[in-house]
C-alpha cells in the first residue's frame, strides 16, 4: 500500500506543469492568480493542476478574504521536489 500511495504521489508530481507549480511553492505561498501569471498559464489550468495536488495531499490551501493561498503541504513535499530538482542538475551517471 505504502509503494502504490508513493508511485501515485511520484505520477502527481511527475507532469511539469504540476512541478513548477510545486517549485514556485517552495520559496512561498501564491494566490491562483499569482501562480497563473507567474507561469503564463490560464486560471482554469491552474486551478485544475492545484487541485489534484491538493487531493494527492502535496499542496495545502488556506482562505484570506476572496483569496486562497496555496503552498506546500510539509516538509516531506519540500524534500521530495528539492532532492528531485538537485539530481536533475547532476550530470547522468552510467554505470558499466
Amino acid at each position: 500500500m505504502q509503494l502504490e500511495r508513493a508511485a501515485t504521489l511520484f505520477s502527481a508530481v511527475s507532469e511539469p506543469g504540476r512541478l513548477k507549480i510545486i517549485a514556485l511553492l517552495l520559496e512561498h505561498e501564491y494566490c491562483v492568480g499569482d501562480l497563473a501569471e507567474a507561469l503564463d498559464e490560464e486560471l482554469s489550468t491552474i486551478s485544475a493542476r492545484l487541485r489534484l495536488l491538493r487531493m494527492h495531499g502535496l499542496v495545502k490551501r488556506r482562505r484570506e478574504g476572496k483569496h486562497l493561498w496555496y503552498s506546500v503541504a510539509d516538509e516531506h513535499v519540500v524534500e521530495l521536489v528539492r532532492s528531485a530538482i538537485d539530481h536533475a542538475a547532476e550530470p547522468p551517471t552510467v554505470s558499466s
